[in-house]
């Protein structure tokens, strides 16, 4: 499940990656953690297979749950990553836009409560 998962959520990003207009939200990012964690499950599955044989495929219904769940909180992790580092590198400026109008206002109120 976890290999489904993010592999997934890989084909997406690469998708929304190859036909984007331009790199200001830094979706390459996004798309090497999800090929990356793909990479690793796919490793595990492989050695999983090794040590297992065909029970590999035959997991049990908590299993594939704990794994589905695992699956999904790389997906999310990985998009937490990616926020944290967009708002960081604020490519749009959106954020330092945001802060010099809320200082501006702040500055603005501190005036008019002097002057009254």
């Amino acid at each position: 499940m976890t290999l489904l998962i993010t592999v997934f959520a890989a084909i997406i990003a690469t998708v929304k990656w190859y036909t984007r207009k331009d790199d200001t939200m830094q979706l390459g990012m996004l798309v090497f953690m999800f090929w990356g964690a793909s990479i690793m499950w796919l490793g595990d599955a492989i050695f999983g297979y090794a040590e297992d044989g065909a029970d590999f495929f035959a997991p049990a219904a908590t299993d594939m749950l704990n794994d589905a769940y695992l699956g999904f909180s790389v997906v999310a992790l990985a998009l937490v990553i990616w926020l944290v580092r967009l708002l960081a590198t604020d490519p749009k400026g959106v954020v330092r836009s945001s802060m010099a109008k809320s200082a501006k206002a702040e500055k603005a109120k501190r005036a008019k409560k002097a002057n009254a």
